[in-house]
């Protein structure tokens, strides 16, 4: 767990808005979910044998003696959400959120155990089209980051429960007699989520997998017509992609399509967002059977992408501290020069205007607004006061200083941050 400061956060508005501005511009409603959910909630959701559940939550026992955790992810809480509000029954629904999650895991480059996740989730729809528009989200997302050359799609098809279920049994029945070749973590797998293995990095378990039992092999038509046409929107969305029959992703919930956007800018860990369909998760938490599909992405991944390959300035985009300082020559002024800054912002919205406070000479206040690079300085003293006048001090470019009314200091400003019309 880690402390974002202000130099991160800059980078970090700067791209989580562009996301929700793709969002939003797609009409995907935003909602807000809870830390601190039932244990229950994701063992029965994520799926117990899961690494999640097994090994990274953080649970504890409230005073009633119920045991509660910290969101390991989203989906299962967005979906007790849908249901307990009724927004699953007989609607459609496209949301997505934003927030902290937690996990218990070893911390890497851009993967801490509290980490920052956007999200969306759709219900209702059961055909892949929604996945495409999933996809096709995703592709925005980069096009509109200026990463989209550095991001790369993988997808697969995981088929119906029943489907996977036959290709997990014939994997199990494959790998039990050669379980000593498995590495350690695989050999644990093998009997609570052996689909996993097939994410093994180990050199030996991928030998051995070479000649294992294929999914496509325990597809039926209704499965494969569904992915085919997943496939044929992305062609023509000309949204190039690779079928990874090894991807299966972590969660037990997904069926059908899964996918994962993956960079090899980061080094080894490089999906940076990932997803798919989950059409028997409504129905594992208590709800009618009903289709979902959705994604999510780690904030700080694609923080560290867009620091490593965009070309950028995020400082231009969205600039320090300040842009306007108010300098207070005398202290006994200090009310009005708030009474100024809060007017100039009622007239110049989207300007960020900062008061100074601590006292101090002129010249200091003036080299702490350059410091936090504030390109114009009011000042206000005595003969300010009585005139109800400011003095406008540009400190960057070579504009003539000027004494103006609080009306004609507004202009002023609006004309030089080219505000309105």
């Amino acid at each position: 767990m880690r402390d974002v400061l202000p130099e991160e956060a800059r980078r970090w508005r700067l791209v989580e808005d562009r996301l929700r501005d793709c969002l939003l511009a797609s009409a995907y409603e935003e909602i807000h979910l809870p830390l601190l959910e039932a244990t229950e909630l994701f063992s029965r959701g994520v799926g117990e044998a899961t690494d999640i559940v097994e090994k990274e939550m953080y649970s504890l026992l409230d005073r009633d003696g119920d045991s509660m955790t910290l969101r390991p992810e989203g989906t299962a809480g967005c979906v007790r959400a849908m249901l307990q509000r009724g927004l699953l029954y007989n609607q459609t629904q496209r949301v997505f959120y934003a927030g902290d999650m937690f996990r218990y895991e070893r911390p890497q480059k851009g993967r801490y155990r509290q980490f920052y996740q956007l999200g969306a989730e759709t219900f209702g729809f059961p055909g892949p089209d929604i996945e495409a528009e999933l996809i096709y989200l995703g592709a925005q997302f980069w096009e509109a980051l200026g990463i989209a050359e550095h991001v790369r799609l993988e997808i697969n098809n995981l088929g119906t429960v029943t489907e996977r279920q036959a290709f997990k049994d014939a994997l199990v029945a494959y790998l039990t007699p050669h379980s000593d070749v498995l590495d350690v973590d695989s050999q644990r797998r093998l009997q609570t989520n052996p689909l996993r293995i097939l994410d093994s990095k180990d050199a030996a378990t991928q030998d051995l997998l070479h000649d294992a039992p294929e999914l496509t092999q325990f597809l039926g038509p209704e499965s494969t017509e569904h992915f085919d046409g997943l496939r044929a929107t992305l062609d023509a969305l000309e949204v190039p992609y690779t079928v990874n029959a090894r991807l299966v992703r972590g969660l037990d919930y997904y069926t059908h399509t899964v996918f994962e956007w993956i960079t090899d800018s980061l080094g080894a860990q490089g999906t940076v967002c990932a997803g798919g369909r989950y059409n028997g998760l409504v129905e594992l938490l208590g709800g009618k059977a009903t289709p979902g599909a959705g994604f999510a992405l780690g904030l700080e991944r694609v923080l560290l992408l867009h620091e490593a390959v965009s070309q950028e300035d995020v400082n231009l985009q969205i600039s320090t501290a300040a842009d306007v300082y108010v300098c207070v020559l005398d202290q006994q002024f200090h009310p009005w020069c708030l009474d100024l800054a809060r007017k100039l912002r009622a007239a110049l919205p989207g300007i960020r205007i900062r008061t100074h406070a601590g006292a101090g000479k002129l010249k200091n206040q003036l080299r702490r607004a350059d410091q936090c690079g504030v390109r114009i300085a009011l000042m206000i003293g005595a003969d300010e006061m009585s005139a109800g006048t400011v003095t406008v001090k540009y400190l960057r470019g070579e504009a003539e200083q000027q004494t103006l009314t609080l009306e004609q200091a507004a202009n002023a400003l609006r004309g030089y941050f080219k505000i309105g019309p």
